[in-house]
């Protein structure tokens, strides 16, 4: 492809219509001239030129430098390079020419933009322009260098020059023309314009730039993907988006690759309608995007879409250039709010590099919008889709600057060069912590810094170079990822020459002809094999400032040799020791707390010049050191804050006119409290969560009213250095108290007398004072807090937990759930192993619960043999227990490691586990009944933190033992903002604030909102506005009061209850966390309070009513829960005296939680929608659709999904998808077919089991709520269905089938959950015959799930034979009472002595005969020793399990019954206690050879341990045993959300010798 005017002509195709710039116009004439000239050849069907560029190299021209070469490298890629096309050559000249390179030097394109890369300007002061011309004609025009003249090939020169000539062009421009050269003539800057005009070819051949801003700029690939919404609600408007498509793709770059574009819609999924390497040309693309048309659907989920893309779209195999340096771009438009949740993938989007516009209409959510879009400013709106061409303009004219790289404007190219050899084995992860902690600290972009690490041994190996990555992200994941390179000797020599000629060069991404700085840092650990001489000097000349850092083998001479200065050679003792710690942060936050009560008063001008002067020895202005004021007596009042002033005069000039603010009495205690909750924080501009020390300078005059015991102790725990100084008025023991230490309180006669003790409180040489302690105080400051932890959780990824991976991803989310997630509390690390380890994210990755949580649910099971257990725990102790990876271990944070293993490790596990333990690591390993145990407890902590579940879908049955649950609340404030109050309303503000700070605020802890109301209510924040403790406090910090009359507290509570207190506000009243409203009221209502105050009540919301002497009392007693909780405070001001009061009534509340019964049902409804059941898929649809309208969706108790499936399924929408009937009805109306075949019943079956049953699709099975399944099948099932069956059965699913005259009635049947429920019909059009049928054995099953309180009952015996003939005694009248069935009574029996057996399990028989016949043919199974805490173990790990029949996750209550004859061999205290924690309720009943004391510990309570003189007397326990298990029915309450009204018994029974 040659340079035809046409291709060109689109290539420079500029929006808006702009002048072509100087480097598209020549290659425009270029173009004409290389047409007019290549007759000779058209032939060839190519067009051919020999080019010259002759640049002026002077010293002037060195700011100019890149865009020159820029210029030259974009023309150069624009052409087709080789033997028989282009050939190029390169020429500097200043004083004397020289030659870069020859026209016959490189025949590839690649090799003349390699050489380009390195080129830089030759400097010099003259500039001979003719004697250059001449050279050029002689030298490089001439065959022995390659040109082609005389084969009749165009000779072109492209001069760039910046000023004029000092010698005569005239004659050497006469020669050029002689010989047919053309001359393109550019002038820069401070050209001559009649020398370029005289230079020129042709008028039309001359250029001319004045500013170095005029110069094109180089344009990058782009990939573009349009993200369109296609849903129903855009359909009207479809048409404008399309054009708006078209329009932007016209201004692409398409046909000679620069821009890839890439169309996507969706509504409630994902359709590609093409990808990036779909199309070549613009024409191709346009046309496609004409064509498009609305795919349909509702709702929109955008995160959904935004994944599809991220994951198929933006990809390599989907055309996508990433990797290749392409920007790539999503230009995404919606029109409604999304359904799902975005926040996740755009930030996986943003994290990709990814750089998003979120274009939305009227009906789309402005704050969606700003979180997907990359910056706000990338986010636009539209009153609708018709107005798009609003921002067409803006749109376009950002895309532009995407794709051009912008002028360096700052930073530093840092190279670390590290010495990889044998010799830094074992220090190579201090090298990379090292390394990470310093590339943290700069600021990494495309202008500011870059970074590149190259390590080295006998060569050098680049792990990656200064153009690799231009996030911080990036570059700290891939140091993180460094692995030691080893070999031998050391030739350092080497290295730096290969860093001089291979890493500081453009190609590699210096910039160095930009005038950015050039830094070298080498880590070595010992004398170089080869010179270093000759490199160094060479990097030196070069401008690199190298920093070199060496141990004590290293030959310090030649580091010095190496160094920029002596100062830059630093040493350390060995390279896994000291190396050179991070820095410290700067500075200090200095709060002076002042004594301003009526004490004081004489001693106050003393104080103020004490401050001032302490403010003037401070470093403010270069914002080190903060500095704040405040006052206090009876309260504090803040003069001014950390943040308030960043000059040193601002401050002094405030200090010098503060006034004393009298009062009295003098609560230092309060003041103590008040900053630590007001002023050392963050919003008051404090920087503690960054590590600069906080002082507290206190001078006091006299005893304190209250305690200070508490607060100083608070801020101690803070870290917080405080320094007391009193008079002699003061107390000084309690001066002493408050100090960092009781040598830091220091007292004076007067308050006059305190520049005495200036000079003692800022002195650097005493070790208790002021300076010495900051400079200490960074390395301990973070150890105080030891409410955090580290927490990596280690999967199992292998080939065996593929099926219990949903089971596993689902645990670490409900985990995550309980923890207190952020920078500076909790963090998460996950790993997935199986031959090797694979971290999916860090301990520093993620700093909020949501994106833990949403990168959690994108696990994919990983795969892979063997199971390398041994090396994964040491993969997690020397890669993510570290610094670098965010582990705060040498911070003291506690450290901790859950294993969840699913198999006995191939390698061994000793020593890593040791290694572990010995770091300080606490390990839980979790098993399954796979795993090895003895392995197990090796690796855990200890033995008993080796936990073990049959499978991984009981998981849920140990997070108990993980973590104890939280009781959280939802607290709501209402404030009297009427005219009455507003003298009163700071203190109401205060109080607000004060209780909040008791608070544990987070989205899945304490949530507040604060309502004020007058007449009318106005909400100033909702339950989910905020989710953070300290955005709460600046809210409340800002309210202002509304005012207002008459008070309406009766409309106020009304709109709380209906507006507040739902779920769209974010109370979670629907879930059972208790709701409470706090009533600051300052009169009587003028309204009615009654009627709002009962439903309040009835809606169990808890009212605490607090009022002043003008508020009714009475009223007031109304309102709250109990007349009790009606508080009374003369005035708002008092309103302290009653936090203690509140803060009692406030954790009663959080004991006693309300207990709730789960609601309704989660109904899935799995459609065939093979190639058979076409023509029936209307009326699988009606069918679908009359189902659902009976269902009581829009109040969240009926929860619904729809799956259709053919070879593989395909979810329609999840359980958790939509809450309204509405949008449920619309979406199946517009389902279409999905067609297909083989019909795969057994594997859609299965993914149900794996995907759509879960907690995270919506399912609410782990809280009781009946799991339905509805199958509407028209075939057999090509494969089998009977284990993914009995898997959902064993879930609790209940099943129901129903199928054509095609279908196969034992498939059916098998699947159902009763034979019964297996429905048939002759053709789909005749279900509406069967929907009444299907409706009430649904509702009937369900209402046999869910009636009073069920139990699962076993029983355990260890008797002598003569036992089994007086069982059936005791059993049959027990199995009589029980109403036996699948989804009624269960019951098993285990024999045991020395270990168990199992004799049946709770789900091997559903009828009571049948039980009852295999107990009277129970055989003695005999055996020495008796066993019973090994038994207890077994029955709670094998029998009481999802698997073996147990419902206890659906709440079923859990009976053990035990007959044991002799006391055990074992001991019983932990497996009792384990049993008793998984809420299973034991009976003990033995015999006179029995240990009354053991029977005690095991059962329930010690009356529950019943005894007989021989088993032949068990009849007479018969009425006890029976009034025991009517007791357990009655008050069943299990852990989880109850399913009453079926109990499972198991028999669990002893048998020894």
């Amino acid at each position: 492809m040659g340079l035809r005017l046409s291709v060109l002509e689109q290539r420079m195709q500029i929006p808006w219509k702009c002048k072509p710039s100087p480097s598209h116009q020549l290659i425009i004439f270029m173009s004409q001239t290389l047409t007019i000239y290549s007759s000779t050849i058209s032939d060839l069907k190519l067009q051919s030129a020999d080019i010259v560029f002759l640049l002026d190299g002077s010293n002037d021209m060195r700011a100019s430098e890149r865009q020159i070469l820029d210029f030259v490298r974009e023309i150069v890629k624009q052409i087709e390079i080789g033997p028989s096309k282009v050939q190029v050559a390169l020429t500097q000249y200043s004083t004397e020419p020289t030659t870069d390179f020859l026209l016959n030097t490189y025949s590839q394109k690649d090799d003349v933009l390699s050489h380009l890369s390195n080129v830089n300007l030759k400097g010099g002061t003259s500039l001979n322009t003719g004697v250059a011309l001449d050279y050029v004609k002689n030298s490089v025009f001439s065959a022995s260098s390659g040109s082609r003249a005389q084969q009749g090939v165009p000779q072109i020169l492209i001069l760039l020059s910046g000023r004029k000539s000092g010698d005569d062009v005239s004659g050497a421009v006469d020669r050029l023309r002689n010989a047919g050269i053309i001359l393109y003539s550019i002038g820069l800057n401070n050209a001559d314009r009649l020398e370029i005009e005289q230079l020129a070819h042709s008028p039309q051949a001359k250029y001319f730039i004045k500013e170095i801003s005029d110069f094109p700029l180089v344009r990058e690939h782009r990939d573009i993907v349009f993200l369109i919404d296609g849903s129903d609600d855009v359909r009207s408007s479809f048409s404008a988006v399309r054009e708006f498509v078209e329009r932007m793709v016209d201004s692409f770059d398409l046909n000679q690759g620069k821009d890839k574009v890439a169309v996507v819609q969706y509504s409630n999924n994902a359709e590609l309608s093409f990808n990036l390497n779909t199309y070549n040309t613009r024409d191709d693309v346009l046309k496609h995007v004409a064509s498009l048309q609305p795919k349909g659907g509702r709702p929109q989920n955008i995160g959904a879409a935004l994944q599809f893309v991220k994951d198929k779209v933006l990809v390599s195999n989907a055309g996508g250039r990433r990797h290749e340096g392409a920007k790539q771009i999503l230009v995404m438009l919606a029109g409604g709010r999304s359904r799902d949740s975005p926040r996740g993938p755009a930030r996986m989007l943003k994290a990709a590099g990814v750089v998003t516009f979120a274009i939305g209409s009227r009906m789309a959510n402005s704050a969606e919008m700003q979180v997907i879009s990359s910056d706000p400013n990338y986010a636009y709106s539209v009153p609708d889709f018709v107005n798009l061409s609003r921002i067409q303009q803006s749109l376009m004219s950002q895309l532009t600057q995407m794709g051009v790289e912008e002028e360096t404007k700052e930073g530093r190219d840092i190279v670390f060069l590290l010495d990889g050899s044998d010799n830094t084995r074992n220090g190579f992860s201090a090298i990379q912590d090292f390394l990470y902690k310093v590339i943290e600290r700069l600021d990494i972009g495309p202008n500011k810094d870059r970074t590149a690490v190259i390590q080295f041994s006998n060569e050098a190996l680049a792990n990656f170079f200064l153009s690799s990555f231009m996030r911080k992200e990036d570059v700290l994941t891939a140091v993180r990822r460094l692995s030691h390179k080893g070999g031998r000797p050391v030739k350092m020599g080497a290295a730096l020459k290969y860093v001089k000629e291979k890493v500081f060069t453009a190609a590699s991404g210096s910039r160095n002809t930009a005038n950015v700085p050039q830094i070298l840092v080498v880590l070595n650990s010992g004398a170089s094999s080869d010179s270093v001489d000759l490199p160094v000097a060479s990097l030196k000349e070069s401008g690199v400032r190298i920093l070199t850092i060496g141990t004590k083998n290293s030959d310090h001479k030649e580091m010095e040799k190496m160094s920029h200065a002596p100062s830059y050679t630093l040493s350390v003792a060995e390279m896994s020791l000291n190396l050179p710690s991070e820095r410290k942060p700067p500075g200090k936050d200095v709060v002076f707390l002042l004594d301003g009560s009526d004490g004081t008063r004489r001693g106050f001008q003393a104080m103020r010049d004490f401050v001032q002067k302490a403010v003037e020895k401070l470093s403010v202005d270069d914002n080190k050191d903060r500095v704040s004021v405040v006052q206090y007596s009876r309260d504090p009042a803040v003069q001014f804050y950390l943040n308030t002033y960043t000059t040193k005069g601002d401050i002094l000039d405030t200090v010098r006119g503060l006034r004393h603010k009298g009062g009295s009495p003098l609560k230092t205690g309060e003041a103590l409290q008040y900053l630590r909750d007001n002023v050392f924080t963050a919003s008051a501009g404090s920087r503690r969560l960054e590590g600069v020390p906080q002082v507290l300078i206190l001078l006091s005059g006299g005893r304190s009213y209250d305690s200070v015991d508490a607060p100083a102790t608070a801020l101690k725990q803070m870290g917080v250095l405080m320094f007391a100084v009193g008079t002699r008025g003061s107390d000084l023991g309690e001066l002493q108290k408050i100090s960092h230490d009781s040598r830091n309180a220091i007292t004076v006669p007067e308050f006059t007398d305190l520049a005495g003790v200036q000079e003692q409180l800022q002195s650097s040489s005493n070790s208790v004072l002021f300076a010495k302690v900051l400079n200490c105080l960074s390395c301990c400051l973070f150890s105080v807090d030891t409410g955090k932890k580290d927490v990596v959780f280690l999967l199992d990824g292998s080939d065996g937990t593929r099926n219990g991976f949903p089971a596993m991803r689902d645990f670490v989310e409900r985990v995550v759930g309980k923890l207190n997630v952020g920078p500076n509390d909790d963090r998460v690390s996950v790993v997935q192993y199986s031959r090797d380890p694979e971290v999916n994210f860090y301990l520093n990755t993620y700093t909020t619960k949501e994106d833990i949580v949403d990168s959690v649910r994108g696990l994919n099971h990983r795969g892979g043999i063997p199971l390398n257990t041994g090396a994964a725990l040491r993969y997690v102790r020397d890669n993510v227990f570290t610094n670098s990876s965010g582990s705060r271990r040498l911070q003291g944070v506690p450290q901790m490691l859950i294993l969840l293993n699913g198999g006995k490790s191939s390698d061994n596990v000793d020593t890593p586990a040791s290694a572990l333990r010995q770091q300080g690591i606490f390990v839980i390993g979790i098993g399954t009944r796979n795993s090895d145990r003895s392995e197990l407890q090796k690796i855990s902590h200890e033995p008993r933190y080796a936990l073990s579940v049959p499978e991984f879908t009981d998981l849920p049955g140990v997070q108990e033992q993980l973590s104890t649950a939280v009781v959280v609340d939802d607290v709501v404030f209402l404030l009297d903002g009427s005219d009455g109050t507003r003298n009163g309303f700071p203190a109401m503000r205060d109080f607000v604030e004060r209780v909040v700070g008791k608070l544990n605020v987070g989205p899945n802890d304490d949530r507040v909102s604060v309502v004020q109301y007058s007449r009318d209510p106005e909400v100033n924040f909702y339950l989910n506005t905020y989710t953070t403790k300290e955005d709460i406090v600046d809210s409340v910090r800002g309210l202002n009061h509304r005012g207002g009359i008459p008070l309406n507290t009766g409309a106020a509570l009304r709109y709380v209850r209906d507006n507040v207190f739902t779920n769209s506000s974010g109370s979670r009243r629907l879930q059972g966390v208790p709701q409470m409203l706090i009533l600051l009221n300052g009169g009587k209502s003028s309204d009615n309070v009654d009627t709002p105050a009962s439903a309040l009540r009835q809606q169990g919301i808890f009212v605490i009513g607090i009022g002043t002497r003008n508020s009714d009392r009475s009223e007031l007693q109304k309102i709250s829960h109990e007349p009790r909780y009606a508080l009374s405070v003369p005035e708002f001001t008092d309103l302290p005296g009653v936090q203690e009061q509140l803060s009692t009534v406030l954790s009663t509340v959080k004991a006693v939680p309300p207990s709730r019964k789960p609601p309704g049902k989660d109904v899935v409804f799995l459609l065939d929608g093979s190639d058979g059941t076409r023509r029936g898929f209307q009326a699988m649809r009606d069918f679908v659709q009359k189902a659902v309208e009976k269902l009581s969706v829009d109040d969240n108790k009926d929860r619904v999904s729809v799956v259709q499936y053919s070879r593989d399924p395909a979810v329609q929408f999840y359980l958790n998808t939509y809450t309204t009937k509405g949008d449920i009805l619309d979406t199946v109306r517009g389902l279409r077919h999905k067609g297909g075949s083989p019909l795969k019943t057994g594997e859609a079956l299965q993914y149900l089991r794996d995907n759509v049953f879960t907690a995270s699709a919506g399912s609410r099975r782990l809280e009781g709520v009946p799991q339905v399944l509805i199958l509407l099948s028209g075939g057999r099932s090509y494969d089998s269905v009977d284990a993914p069956a009995t898997a959902l059965k064993q879930m609790g699913v209940l099943m129901f089938a129903v199928g054509t005259r095609g279908s196969d009635l034992g498939e059916l049947q098998k699947i159902s959950h009763d034979s019964r429920n297996a429905i048939t019909v002759p053709e789909f059009t005749d279900l509406a015959g069967v929907q009444e049928q299907l409706q009430s054995s649904v509702e009937a099953v369900v209402v046999d799930v869910t009636p009073e309180t069920p139990t699962e009952t076993g029983m355990l015996t260890s008797a002598p034979p003569c036992w089994l003939e007086r069982l059936p005694d005791l059993f049959h009248p027990v199995v009589g009472k029980l109403n036996v069935g699948p989804n009624d009574d269960r019951v098993s029996v285990v024999q045991y002595s020395r270990d168990p057996e199992v004799n049946f399990y709770l789900n091997t028989y559903t009828t009571k005969e049948d039980i009852v016949d295999s107990v009277r043919g129970l055989n003695h199974r005999g055996g020495i020793p008796l066993n019973t805490g090994a038994a207890l173990r077994y029955v709670r790990d094998n029998v009481f399990t999802n698997s073996s029949g147990s419902r206890r996750l659906q709440g079923v209550p859990q009976m053990l019954i035990l007959l044991n004859g002799g006391k055990s061999s074992d001991n019983v205290d932990t497996p009792a206690s384990a049993l008793r924690q998984q809420g299973i309720f034991v009976i003990g009943i033995g015999t006179r050879n029995s240990d009354r004391s053991e029977l005690q510990k095991i059962s329930h309570e010690p009356r529950y341990a019943l005894s007989v003189p021989e088993f032949t007397d068990l009849p007479g326990v018969q009425e006890q045993l029976s009034t025991v298990l009517s007791t357990v029915r009655v008050r069943g309450t299990p852990m989880t959300p109850t399913v009453t009204g079926k109990k499972v018994t198991d028999f669990y029974t002893p048998m020894s010798l």
